[in-house]
């Protein structure tokens, strides 16, 4: 009896290490598959080829789907360039002149792609519509500290800052209407960074919060088993491309937008000199129809600390007006004591401002601060 257990345990110990290895042979052949470096998926746990995998199988989905957009409102179109309901793509086969080809080609295609992610400063971000992130760019880790394959397949949410959970709930969430009006998504989000001051990446435990500027739209596919997500453009912020020039001016501002400061590159792109601009609010000087904007600005501002507030129009002295774009920070107070209860408090917000355009309708006067001393 003994013996007849002890071979049914041995039998049992070899069908568990030939389905191991079988198991373990699998998991290579799905590793050799994925589009990475050797040095890369040599370091791939089982969970992560799993989920590298189901990311990358969601984005050849996402990319050969069929997609709902503004302009399918009568049809439907492939992804892709559609020639008499035929995919345009780019095809090499056979010969050695047709590989130097397509190795150019690729070459190519990879030194315009990481030109658009330099000029951007930013990484791309693509995410369903439950929040997973299908694919991220492979600059991320310059941004996050947190490498491609350390992200790719993982919940936003679990990277995300709890208090941000409700209005990137909303984004991610497409409705009817929107499939055909192709509306925009732009909003702030904090996520964790594992980098340092220094540049360096830490641990994840320790990672702060980085501010995003995130914009894009939503993609809908109208297949049963394609994805919709959502195509974001990921900018930390501050943007470290915020040069002044002759069309950029700083101000400081109170916590109410009130102004305390402003350079006099002011007078000459919008007429107002710095001292009749002391003590009055930038709402005083923004185009009616845009104070949403603003508001959205500035509530970022007070729970972010940072943000961007997009497109606007801005009042100019004598009439008119002209489009900008204020890149914001809340700066805190450097000197911490606690027998100052209100040295943690913020101490002002600086903004960088752009002049986007020349003076549209120089002739209309929207506000009596355009035609007299405020």
């Amino acid at each position: 009896m003994t013996a007849d257990k002890e071979k049914r345990r041995a039998i049992s110990r070899e069908a568990a290490r030939r389905r191991r290895r079988v198991e373990s042979e699998v998991f290579e052949d799905l590793s050799r598959l994925l589009p990475l470096q050797q040095s890369v998926r040599d370091h791939l746990d089982k969970p992560s080829v799993i989920r590298l995998t189901l990311s990358y199988i969601r984005m050849h989905t996402l990319l050969t789907g069929k997609t709902g957009t503004k302009a399918e409102a009568s049809h439907k179109v492939i992804c892709g360039q559609v020639t008499d309901g035929q995919m345009v793509r780019h095809e090499f086969n056979g010969g050695c002149g047709e590989d130097e080809e397509k190795e150019k080609y690729d070459a190519e295609a990879s030194e315009e792609t990481n030109m658009y992610l330099r000029i951007l400063e930013g990484f791309l971000m693509v995410l369903s519509t439950e929040g997973d992130m299908i694919y991220l760019s492979e600059n991320v880790s310059k941004y996050m500290g947190l490498t491609q394959t350390e992200l790719m397949g993982h919940n936003i949410f679990e990277f995300s800052h709890p208090c941000d959970h409700e209005e990137l709930r909303n984004n991610l969430r497409v409705t009817a209407e929107e499939v055909w009006s192709g509306e925009k998504r732009d909003f702030v989000m904090r996520i964790k960074s594992a980098l340092t001051h220094r540049g360096r990446s830490a641990n994840l435990k320790s990672a702060t919060w980085k501010v995003l500027h995130c914009q894009g739209r939503s993609k809908v596919c109208v297949a049963p088993s394609s994805v919709s997500c959502l195509l974001l453009t990921c900018q930390p912020l501050p943007l470290s491309h915020t040069l002044l020039s002759t069309q950029t001016f700083t101000s400081q501002h109170s916590m109410d937008m009130r102004f305390t400061y402003c350079d006099q590159r002011m007078t000459l792109l919008l007429g107002y000199s710095t001292e009749e601009l002391l003590g009055r609010s930038i709402y005083d000087l923004c185009h009616t129809r845009d104070t949403n904007c603003l508001t959205k600005n500035h509530f970022n501002l007070c729970f972010k600390s940072q943000s961007v507030s997009g497109r606007y129009r801005m009042l100019v002295r004598g009439g008119g007006y002209v489009w900008v774009e204020s890149h914001s920070a809340v700066i805190p107070n450097a000197h911490s004591s606690k027998s100052r209860p209100g040295a943690n408090q913020p101490l002002c917000i600086l903004c960088v401002t752009y002049v986007l355009s020349g003076v549209e309708e120089p002739s209309l006067q929207l506000s009596l601060d355009q035609t007299v001393h405020i």
